[in-house]
């Protein structure tokens, strides 16, 4: 009986420091993939921060060459009849829009949501403005209607999404 007294005595104090040993090990590896995972994510903002930082600057730039006012006079050939000006005004909204598809991945989904609404709000804008027009109209007349829709409306569909990607990017730098 006294063998396993003494064997106690050894035996729980061992264990004590067993388990002390565990839990300071234990929290030494959970400090150490605390801060792997931190430095990963700091590698990974050094990567993805001047992609954002593009992306952000890619769609400003395709706001700013889809809004009536600078496209309209950079597209506008006087040969065109309104028709050929339509179909090209649209052509070259698509392909612009079609180019910076991969930008929404850095972006957030309301940035994105309000960038691709001032593609569509553009898209009706030429549309309505080609509907009052006949077949033999002009392209410089349809420039002329989409123009004046554009000063007409109150509302800028590229002013608000412009600002609120400006905004945001500031947030983030």
């Amino acid at each position: 009986m006294e063998a396993i007294g003494e064997f106690a005595k050894l035996l729980i104090p061992a264990g004590l420091v067993l388990y002390a040993m565990y839990l300071t090990v234990k929290s030494f590896l959970k400090k150490e993939m605390e801060n792997k995972i931190l430095e990963i994510r700091m590698k990974n903002t050094e990567i993805v921060m001047p992609i954002r930082l593009q992306a952000y600057e890619r769609m400003c730039l395709f706001l700013e060459r889809v809004n009536p006012n600078n496209m309209v006079p950079r597209l506008n050939v006087s040969s065109y009849n309104a028709l050929e000006f339509q179909q090209i005004l649209l052509k070259e909204l698509r392909e612009e829009f079609n180019h910076n598809l991969s930008q929404q991945v850095y972006m957030s989904d309301q940035a994105w949501d309000l960038t691709k609404n001032a593609m569509e709000e553009v898209i009706v804008l030429i549309n309505e403005s080609a509907q009052g027009l006949t077949e033999n109209s002009k392209g410089l007349e349809l420039a002329k209607v989409i123009l004046e829709n554009t000063l007409g409306r109150n509302i800028d569909p590229i002013a608000y999404p412009l600002k609120f990607l400006k905004d945001e990017i500031r947030e983030i730098f």
